[in-house]
């Protein structure tokens, strides 16, 4: 076997296993792939000047707007709260979570996947949820604003670079994958309000005013970090579950090609897509969201796999039956 090839399965065993398993790694997750992607660079040779520039130079821009709606969010945070304790006296929490969920995420592809996952961690975070009915919420709504942010080349990187590989027009994405993807999100929402959701936990006050300024860095260097961590395309080809290990970005790059027929387009990004909220570093949203509101790996898998799973087989029935 080819030492890169073998290397890299050994990487992908290792991005697998250790966050379930080792807190430490599991608390700083996005310095952890960004060691496996330098190793990965590494065994396959695919360390240049222009990798290095682009893995620093590229992930500014993100961190730039994370770093910025952190603090914005930080400023409103009490008016955010008092809007949210107004809404709840007048609409139920399901239904209310709902259309909130189902609203970001069709706004992803204009707003970002970015910004909308920021404005779900404050208003997941201005509510009084139990743990673990957070967990299977908060999976729920950060597949439907990946779905949802892949609309446009502006949502999220897998369409960005989706888009610039097929060479497409804007709305090409909408197109192809809205009649997919938006009743999608509609069923993803509509399920939201069925959820069990138990409150409990410390008061809305108590919660909102736990992040300080240098927890907002810290997210947007754990996000620079993220994205650096990707900038090599030779990350493993296998399966496009893979993405819920990886970022479904990268994978998106190794497998998009304009020499693909339509129907391959559209089954290659939904699968991408779907296994991208399975884990925790399947997607940019779930490590913003996840780190925020504290939610374990093995939490996140408990209810992202069998999510993913479930969506797997009804977008495969739907594509090809």
């Amino acid at each position: 076997m080819d030492f890169g090839i073998f290397a890299d399965l050994v990487i992908l065993l290792l991005v697998l296993i250790l966050p379930l398993v080792s807190h430490g790694v599991e608390r700083n997750v996005e310095a952890f792939l960004c060691v496996m992607g330098a190793l990965s660079a590494g065994a396959a040779g695919a360390f240049s000047a222009q990798l290095i520039r682009d893995a620093v130079t590229h992930p500014i821009p993100i961190t730039v707007a994370v770093f910025t709606s952190g603090l914005l969010f930080k400023w409103a945070r009490p008016h955010i709260g008092e809007a949210l304790v107004r809404l709840r006296l007048v609409v139920p929490l399901p239904v209310l979570l709902s259309v909130l969920v189902t609203a970001l995420a069709l706004m992803s592809s204009v707003i970002t996947a970015i910004i909308a996952s920021l404005v779900l961690v404050e208003v997941i975070g201005g509510l009084q949820v139990h743990e673990d009915h957070e967990a299977r919420l908060v999976v729920v709504a950060c597949v439907a604003i990946g779905l949802g942010a892949a609309l446009t080349p502006i949502g999220e990187p897998l369409s960005t670079i989706a888009a610039a590989k097929l060479r497409q027009d804007f709305w090409f994405l909408m197109r192809v994958l809205g009649p997919w993807i938006v009743p999608g999100i509609v069923v993803l929402g509509a399920w939201i309000a069925f959820l069990p959701l138990r409150l409990t936990g410390p008061t809305l006050t108590e919660r909102q005013e736990a992040e300080t300024y240098r927890g907002v860095l810290v997210r947007a260097a754990r996000v620079f970090l993220f994205v650096m961590a990707l900038l090599d395309a030779r990350w493993l080809y296998w399966i496009n579950t893979v993405s819920a290990i990886l970022d479904n970005a990268t994978l998106t790059a190794a497998e998009i090609s304009p020499r693909m027929h339509l129907d391959q387009v559209r089954a290659v990004l939904m699968s991408l897509l779907i296994s991208g909220g399975m884990l925790i570093p399947g997607n940019i949203p779930n490590i913003i969201v996840a780190h925020r509101l504290g939610i374990r790996s093995r939490t996140w898998a408990r209810w992202g796999i069998p999510l993913g799973i479930r969506l797997l087989v009804a977008y495969f029935i739907l594509l090809w039956l």
